[in-house]
């Protein structure tokens, strides 16, 4: 007995509202992502005391409320450490100490001793922040534009080759969204920030999502091409291709998993959050690929893209 993929689009289509939702009322509540130092400006500061020392957070917030940063964000770490957001902290001036370094020896005069490697500085200014916005955001814009001119010129030979380069960016904005959302989520709850690692594991992702919808797409133009002479319907065509590219995408995406999860066991803290995106990214893109970028181009064969608009009109 055949699976009816297609048949079952409705029902894929409701999943990917029920991941999409709530990742999206997460951004529309302020703040929609817990921002990194590259995107938000101000200074951070690691700290680690010796481990004779004993502190609280009510300690160190004293300190930095002495030094005038009540704004600060502390976040004790592992290993006796801390780690302290403030806004831009002021370089030195003639005799005048720098504040990071005012603040260093506050926390060791008031708490206790730092360990010789035990401090740590990283400031951006709200210019270079606004910057590393702004070419992100062409960044991205730049890729898809290039994703969609390309996945076009690929399927060239089949018809109505712009369908495919389409639903490869519907699928892409997809896994993006629910990606974000999810981060979005995590942000509010664990404190997860969005910082440049963080978009190059979304770029990472967009490309792994891409690369799976064009295999999928692949064995598409492949049986377009033989049933030819045979009048077969696309979603015919679409719902072969898909079960026999489906065992192909698994078990790729299991693979990849599992170098992931090696490197969520062995690998350091700093690049959990990317992991966390290549494994959201991995999952979804897989899904995407065969149950949101292959549906988008049945209902479109049916026409059922073009019913939507009278209903939207007749609606206002």
């Amino acid at each position: 007995m055949t699976w009816d993929i297609v048949g079952k689009r409705k029902w894929f289509l409701v999943l990917s509202a029920i991941l999409l939702i709530p990742g999206v009322v997460s951004l529309l509540i302020p703040p929609s992502l817990t921002l990194g130092l590259e995107f938000s400006s101000g200074s951070a500061l690691e700290v680690r005391f010796q481990e004779q020392v004993e502190f609280t957070e009510s300690d160190v917030r004293l300190v930095l409320d002495s030094m005038n940063h009540p704004e600060a964000i502390i976040q004790v770490t592992g290993d006796n450490g801390l780690l302290l957001r403030t806004d831009t902290l002021q370089e030195a001036i003639g005799d005048r100490p720098s504040e990071q370094s005012q603040i260093r020896d506050a926390l060791t005069e008031q708490i206790g001793p730092l360990t010789p490697e035990g401090f740590s500085f990283e400031s951006v200014s709200p210019v270079v922040a606004r910057e590393t916005v702004v070419r992100t955001i062409w960044a991205s814009v730049a890729a898809t534009i290039g994703i969609l001119i390309y996945v076009t010129w690929a399927f060239r030979n089949v018809p109505n080759p712009v369908r495919y380069g389409l639903a490869a960016i519907v699928a892409l904005v997809h896994d993006v969204v629910i990606v974000i959302g999810i981060f979005s989520i995590l942000g509010k709850v664990l404190g997860i920030e969005v910082d440049v690692i963080f978009m190059v594991g979304l770029l990472t992702i967009a490309g792994y999502s891409v690369n799976d919808t064009i295999v999928v797409f692949d064995r598409i133009r492949e049986n377009v091409a033989r049933s030819v002479n045979q009048d077969r319907p696309l979603p015919d065509v679409i719902n072969a291709s898909l079960l026999e590219s489906m065992a192909r995408s698994l078990n790729t995406s299991l693979t990849t998993m599992l170098v992931i999860v090696a490197l969520l066991l062995i690998g350091g803290s700093t690049i959990v959050p990317f992991l966390l995106v290549l494994a959201c990214g991995v999952v979804i893109g897989t899904y995407s690929s065969m149950f949101v970028a292959s549906q988008f181009l049945v209902m479109w064969d049916r026409g059922e893209l073009r019913r939507l608009l009278p209903r939207r009109r007749q609606a206002t």
